[in-house]
């Protein structure tokens, strides 16, 4: 499989904190982390919410109290490892069949007592059906993964 044609996207950067510091601040400000145009609804965005326990859901809130629940949180091991489905299809709406969602594995690696490698996959991009490939250039654009992993960074500066 060519890296064009490969259902998997993986990114990485080293944050300057110590791994459990690494994972909190991914999990508990994950809001500051995504751009808040990245939405689905209707009406400005006011936040995006990540309920920290296996079951829970990602979801984005707007300023007329509707909610877009995006994501499920499959696994959660602090501080090494969150897995969450990506409940986006290709038309960028909400998938209802979950058995065409993807995973976003993160993964925080310990490089020293103040460092952290975060690995990123979005994995089974193809369970997304016809035109995954779109999605999957979407999410490895600039403007995707990176922009996100960019401003997650930029809150240990």
């Amino acid at each position: 499989m060519t890296e064009t044609s490969a259902p998997t996207v993986t990114r990485q950067i080293v944050v300057k904190a110590p791994v459990e510091r690494a994972f909190e601040v991914f999990t508990q400000r994950f809001g500051d982390v995504k751009p808040r145009e990245h939405n689905l609804l209707g009406s400005p965005l006011v936040e995006t919410v990540f309920e920290p326990k296996v079951g829970g859901n990602i979801y984005d809130r707007a300023e007329d109290g509707t909610e877009c629940r995006w994501a499920r949180v499959l696994v959660f091991e602090p501080p090494t490892r969150v897995v969450f489905s990506w409940d986006i299809g290709v038309q960028w709406t909400i998938e209802e069949d979950l058995e065409n969602t993807s995973e976003v594995e993160v993964r925080f690696v310990a490089e020293g007592p103040d460092q952290t490698r975060i690995v990123l996959e979005h994995r089974h991009l193809d369970r997304h059906g016809p035109g995954w490939q779109s999605l999957r250039d979407g999410v490895n654009h600039e403007e995707g993964w990176p922009l996100y992993l960019e401003r997650y960074a930029a809150l240990f500066k």
